[in-house]
């Protein structure tokens, strides 16, 4: 499988409507006006991921006074992402993409080297979508540590 396209500064974002962990659908127009964080991780309930999640979960309330919302997004199935947000807190929406179709139109999923082995699955990866819907930051194969603080620092947040 080829690489999926890459998203850069100054695209489109790519328009989504998935289910959350409580089956509400819920789409990219929702923050229309409003900045967005949207990344996309491999699996809820893996240490790297839960790591991520609760960095975001720690650091909301900075980023939502900078005016920026955060919504997570994974292959995971709605049932199994509100255990993993029950279960850690969460208090932003996790998106459920079974299919995979947002994670590549976003250039999310993937070849990746996974403990020296190339495979296919999800890029951890990172955007930050203006409020007119283009793309203003977009990192890829980020790190679930620190992940977080390093995107403050590079938002001044």
């Amino acid at each position: 499988m080829p690489q999926t396209p890459r998203l850069e500064v100054g695209d489109k974002a790519p328009a989504f409507s998935l289910p959350d962990a409580d089956g509400n659908t819920v789409k990219l127009s929702d923050y229309k006006g409003r900045k967005v964080v949207v990344y996309f991780y491999p699996a809820a309930s893996t240490p790297g991921c839960t790591k991520q999640a609760c960095d975001f979960r720690d650091n909301l309330a900075e980023l939502g006074d900078a005016g920026l919302d955060v919504v997570g997004i994974s292959p995971d199935k709605p049932e199994k992402l509100a255990k993993f947000r029950d279960k850690e807190g969460l208090t932003f929406p996790l998106l459920s993409d079974p299919d995979r179709a947002v994670l590549e139109a976003w250039g999310a999923y993937g070849e990746k080297t996974m403990y020296g082995k190339t495979v296919q699955g999800v890029i951890r990866s990172t955007f930050v979508v203006d409020e007119n819907g283009t793309i203003e930051v977009a990192q890829y194969n980020v790190r679930a540590t620190g992940h977080v603080a390093k995107l403050r620092r590079d938002l001044s947040v």
